[in-house]
């Protein structure tokens, strides 16, 4: 039986390696971690971690974690937005034709 309670640790270069299947040589995630032993999911992730350290803070300096939740910040303001703006809609409508 295996101990659910321990965590399996993984050394970097073991990551590296793993990482350079998925990305030099083609391989699936699920390929690759059924090969080595390790879940998909593993891979998934330090690939994209990978992936996120290659790209480095965009032009405004944030990171990709803060321009994810600007971006949610805005779609938010957005939708607000577009809201006030139906209402304005409506009510102009409304005293046009109260004005008649």
């Amino acid at each position: 039986m295996s101990n659910s309670g321990t965590r399996q640790r993984f050394t970097q270069q073991f990551k590296d390696d793993a990482v350079r299947l998925v990305i030099e040589h083609g391989y699936s995630c699920e390929e690759t971690g059924r090969r080595l032993g390790v879940s998909a999911n593993n891979i998934s992730r330090w690939v994209r971690q990978y992936r996120d350290k290659l790209e480095g803070p965009a032009e405004s300096g944030l990171s990709r974690e803060q321009l994810e939740v600007e971006l949610k910040r805005l779609r938010k303001e957005n939708r607000r937005l577009e809201m006030e703006r139906e209402i304005l809609k409506k009510a102009t409508a409304f005293f046009a034709k109260e004005s008649n």
